[in-house]
């Protein structure tokens, strides 16, 4: 199961360089988790201020 991101997103960027397999990247409007790559190991949900990224 693949972790997204939420509305709650507020574009810091501090998900981003957490990721072990560089799956999330700056959408539109926030970063955007590319869920075929994603390894569910939760590193980007424990840094993100607003509590934006979730398991799907």
């Amino acid at each position: 199961m693949a972790y997204v991101i939420n509305d709650s997103c507020i574009s810091c960027g501090a998900c981003e360089p957490e990721c072990p397999v560089d799956c999330i990247s700056a959408g539109d409007d926030m970063y955007v988790i590319e869920a075929e790559s994603c390894i569910d190991c939760g590193a980007c949900a424990n840094v993100c201020p607003v509590d934006a990224i979730s398991p799907e």
